[in-house]
């Protein structure tokens, strides 16, 4: 009898299927198009414990019971399709655990459905790509924690593992372990966003050669900055290619796709009322970026005189890596107090600062800014919000006149700094005592009647304006 069953062998399962055997596991493996499997085990299989299997009924058979079966299928109607197709064959106590990007709400109904039949489920968040699933990836398991507990030892074996330990943890109850995943997503296009703006401030203003580029993100690299996206970034930009023998970054369209998961941070921010401005606007970034044929139109009807300045080069790169710096620690902000006002909501249970502890090996966000990001969250769980950290305030201080400088330069070359410009503004709201929505709820009540609260008295406030 297997130890483990994996259902889906694209690249990702094929990987974390090996993974597991690697660590000593008796893995099962099935995929819809048998043609798939035969493949797998003739191409990738050595000497691993891996066995296919062409039916669901032996796959889940050859089990040992209370039996664990990971999903690695499309999001979506996929995995209902897939768990109604195994439902029969399963018993009390049995677990399966759903490591795709599922939206966190079909976790939470499917958790609901399978508690039911007395199954016991985990969503599971997975981070790391296709070197993660083969190396050691992040996992961010949700659910209850009889199911975590069944399938733990497997997990801590094959996650990532960092001088603070395997990169795996129980996130937390529900769909806790999906939500989290969603909005590591939501900062890893923020992260991304950022790194392309600097990018282009180089280019464009600085005129920098895409191999001065990639020589100084490999320098940033070795310091604060160093992090998974900032180690492919300087790779990518030194990457030449083999038809033509040019830049390959050179040749790739302006256009970047999305799967979903940035999306559904913003929107689930709006829902909660928490502000993730930069997260947002990396996925508003990339949607322009998809209007390519109208951009081209529109560039050629709108002139855009640069105001030139005069800028010190090596100054500038000093300030575009404390402006990046900023606009890291904002994402990762923003990112934290969703998820922490998601667990209030939604009775997670999430510890912070473990979540950062298991980002900070195998996943995409990787960075060095997550031990100094744990140190604030320690100092006081009870509080979200980093900007109220001395530790906060210091190193703001000191980003703050880069990021003003790059912002200011970037409007006078008329280069669109769209996250750059959103965390700044993100600083100065939350930083400033009187915002001017009294304005605003005085027009709501004006045209609404949907009244309003005044500074020198307690009560609810309407005012007929035109009498």
């Amino acid at each position: 009898m297997n130890d483990v069953g994996l259902i889906g062998l694209a690249v990702m399962g094929q990987n974390f299927a090996l993974n597991m055997a690697r660590k000593g596991y008796r893995v099962s493996v099935y995929n819809r198009t048998p043609e798939r499997t035969k493949k797998f085990v003739e191409e990738k299989v050595r000497d691993e414990s891996i066995f296919p299997f062409y039916t669901i009924e032996e796959f889940v058979k050859s089990l040992k019971k209370p039996r664990k079966i990971i999903l690695m299928i499309k999001a979506g109607k996929a995995v209902d399709d897939m768990i109604a197709e195994i439902l029969p064959y399963l018993e009390l106590g049995d677990l399966i655990v759903d490591s795709g990007n599922s939206h966190f709400a079909d976790t939470a109904r499917r958790l609901e459905y399978l508690s039911q039949k007395n199954i016991l489920f985990l969503g599971m968040g997975i981070s790391g790509g296709e070197y993660g699933a083969l190396h050691g990836p992040s996992l961010m398991p949700g659910g209850t924690k009889e199911a975590y507990d069944l399938i733990k030892d497997i997990l801590l074996k094959a996650a990532a593992k960092t001088e603070d330990g395997p990169c795996c943890t129980y996130v937390g109850k529900g769909s806790a372990g999906h939500f989290v995943k969603m909005v590591h997503n939501g900062i890893e296009y923020a992260i991304m966003q950022l790194i392309a703006e600097v990018y282009d401030f180089m280019k464009k203003v600085l005129n920098m050669t895409n191999e001065q580029i990639g020589d100084v993100f490999e320098k940033w690299n070795k310091g604060e900055l160093n992090s998974y996206l900032m180690e492919i970034s300087y790779k990518i930009m030194r990457y030449k290619d083999k038809e033509t023998g040019g830049f390959l970054i050179d040749y790739i369209l302006d256009k970047a796709e999305q799967k979903g998961t940035g999306k559904w941070t913003a929107q689930t921010s709006l829902d909660l009322g928490v502000p993730t401005p930069t997260l947002n606007l990396a996925v508003e970034a990339r949607i322009i970026s998809h209007y390519k044929e109208e951009r081209k139109i529109l560039s050629k009807l709108y002139s855009k005189e640069k105001n030139i300045i005069s800028v010190n080069k090596e100054e500038m790169i000093e300030h575009l890596k404390k402006a990046l710096l900023f606009g890291v620690f904002m994402s990762f902000s923003q990112g934290l107090w969703l998820i922490d006002e998601a667990s209030k909501q939604y009775n997670y249970g999430i510890d912070l600062s473990e979540i950062l502890r298991i980002w900070k090996g195998g996943c995409i966000i990787r960075a060095e800014i997550l031990d100094f990001l744990r140190d604030i969250i320690r100092e006081n769980e009870e509080d979200a919000n980093l900007l109220h950290s001395d530790k906060a305030i210091d190193f703001i201080k000191d980003k703050l006149n880069s990021i003003y400088q790059v912002t200011e330069i970037g409007k006078n070359y008329r280069i669109p700094l769209m996250t750059m410009n959103s965390a700044l503004d993100y600083y100065f709201a939350l930083t400033e005592e009187n915002l001017p929505a009294n304005i605003i709820q005085a027009q709501r009540d004006f045209f609404g009647a949907h009244t309003y609260e005044r500074i020198d008295r307690e009560g609810i406030f309407h005012t007929e304006w035109e009498r």
